[in-house]
């Protein structure tokens, strides 16, 4: 029973360390990495208080080194799932009735273990099983992670404080009730923030969970149990499986207490996990609440007036950094003809700087190896009929290697067809396609970047003329959920810029902001009247 109003500690943005040569920083994050390199970490499933080992294993190797085990991690079978399932509805009336400020300390106690002891390991982990660069690991696992937690905390409080006005002599209240049932969280490989956010964003809100963390990114998904536990959070409240991604599903969503869908992944799997929860939906206790952030097919539009040196920026930095595995990342780049060859000599210029892909251990890389097998032969399909195509050419990169890592090398395709397959396939890798537009026809070509995508999700217009600025804003609405000017479009930062799009693109419930904690409660309204009536007649009756 709360006993007072409380204010929570002001969220602020968690300051990205810099790693360079001979910081402590650097050191720490090393001798951690080599740790986790040559260790083997056994990794079980958690569920309630137990660590079930189930002997039904999977390997687990860095992208940019497949021969090297680094530990194993223990796969679900259906009776798992049922008891994750049975686990979190048996701790979900203790975790709902647990006052919020409680539930508010765990969370922040988390942010502060990430900020401190827990930093280099979450950061290694991240470096190792989803081959990111200390850079990208930083922004991602250590500070996005941080703030996700600490602003979460603060639009949790923003919420329970918003209250409906009363007239004389009643008393109107809201309660924010956690979801009956239990949350379903999917999360995808490549941001390790997301991978605990979304667990987390709804367990805040006093929801119970069932986790299933992308096979790729189990290693970093462990550190991320580890600092729950250190912080507090109570058994059974976030159950963690790994296995078929079908059975688990199946299991799941065949439960008449499934509550919600917390998902982050590919549109196509998004579809079909709607398609079975609509199939499913005379089953439920209550309608589910589904929220989802997928795909992209992200874009750089220049306007003639724009500063080549910053095009190319722009370019480099939004589609190659993690090897293009962000789902912001600009895939496709439309530019003007009068400004585009010197776009593009600055680009391969820039490119030639970059050393070739090789381990995050070696902190010269700006490019590491993308995250899979499976990953790596979409891309060269792709950079092979690149090579052959009539209307497409390879102007940087097109090189590819997968006998020691998964590693692509940073690739620009140039084609002569706006609607080359490249400039509407979504490939989650570094690989990049300009197109050149003649200068008289900018409003064709806002029509065009409009239309050539099914997805929503963000795109960046650079350009020095506000009337273009704004026109561009304008025609370009409904295709970007987070739209950057002169800017390139990735790097989102919790508490800034909220995260999400439309279209194929997801429900756009902006991950990082309060619109999203809103979709993990069930308001109740309470209306006390003081003085109760006791005669039904109203005066018009006379």
């Amino acid at each position: 029973m709360g006993k007072g109003f409380f204010q929570v500690p002001v969220a602020v943005n968690e300051p990205i360390k810099g790693y360079a040569p001979g910081s402590p920083e650097r050191e720490e994050v090393l001798k951690q990495y080599k740790e986790y390199y040559n260790g083997s970490v056994d990794v079980p499933l958690y569920i309630g208080s137990e660590e079930i080992k189930t002997g039904n294993t999977k390997p687990m190797s860095p992208p940019h080194d497949h021969k090297q085990i680094v530990g194993q991690y223990h796969l679900a079978e259906k009776s798992h799932v049922t008891k994750a399932i049975d686990n979190a509805l048996d701790s979900r009336e203790a975790w709902a009735n647990l006052a919020w400020e409680q539930r508010a300390a765990i969370f922040l106690k988390a942010a502060e273990l990430i900020a401190g002891p827990y930093r280099a390991k979450i950061n290694a982990a991240t470096m190792i099983a989803q081959s990111k660069t200390i850079h990208q690991a930083e922004i991602d696992a250590a500070c996005e992670f941080i703030d996700f937690l600490r602003f979460n905390v603060e639009y949790m409080s923003e919420i329970y404080q918003e209250q409906p006005d009363s007239a004389e002599g009643i008393w109107n209240r809201v309660e924010y009730r956690p979801l009956e049932g239990f949350i379903y969280a999917i999360t995808p490989f490549n941001f390790t923030a997301i991978a605990g956010n979304l667990p987390a964003s709804a367990a805040m809100m006093g929801n119970v969970v069932v986790w299933k963390p992308s096979d790729s990114q189990v290693f970093s998904a462990k550190i991320i149990v580890d600092i729950f536990k250190e912080a507090g959070l109570p058994d059974g409240v976030i159950n963690v499986i790994y296995g078929d991604p079908q059975m688990v599903t199946e299991t799941v969503l065949a439960s008449p207490d499934f509550a919600g869908l917390h998902f982050t992944g590919s549109t196509f799997v998004f579809k079909e996990l709607w398609k079975q929860i609509g199939n499913n939906i005379h089953t439920y206790k209550t309608y589910p609440k589904i929220v989802g952030e997928t795909g992209g097919k992200d874009f750089i539009l220049a306007h003639k007036s724009a500063n080549p040196q910053q095009v190319a920026t722009a370019i480099l930095r939004g589609a190659f950094e993690f090897q293009g595995q962000k789902c912001s990342a600009a895939s496709r780049v439309y530019l003007p003809k009068s400004i585009s060859d010197d776009v593009l000599e600055r680009l391969k210029a820039d490119l030639k700087t970059i050393n070739t892909p090789g381990s995050p251990e070696d902190m010269s890389n700006f490019v590491t190896a993308v995250i899979h097998e499976g990953s790596f032969d979409k891309l060269a399909k792709y950079i092979d009929e690149a090579k052959e195509a009539s209307d497409a050419e390879i102007i940087a990169g097109g090189n590819y290697d997968k006998s020691k890592g998964y590693f692509i090398e940073p690739t620009v395709i140039l084609t002569t067809d706006p609607k080359y397959t490249t400039m509407e396939t979504e490939l989650f890798g570094p690989v990049v396609t300009i197109y050149v537009y003649e200068d008289a026809n900018w409003a064709e070509t806002l029509k065009l970047v409009d239309s050539t995508s099914e997805y929503a999700l963000t795109g960046a217009v650079i350009s020095k003329d506000r009337y273009a600025i704004e026109e561009a804003t304008l025609a370009l609405q409904n295709c970007a959920g987070n739209f950057y000017i002169n800017d390139k479009p990735t790097g989102a930062v919790v508490g800034q810029q909220p995260f999400g799009g439309a279209r194929a693109s997801g429900t756009n419930d902006k991950a990082g902001s309060a619109q999203n904690l809103l979709r993990w409660v069930s308001p109740r309204l309470i209306k006390e009247t003081f003085v109760t009536p006791v005669d039904y007649r109203y005066p018009f009756l006379g």
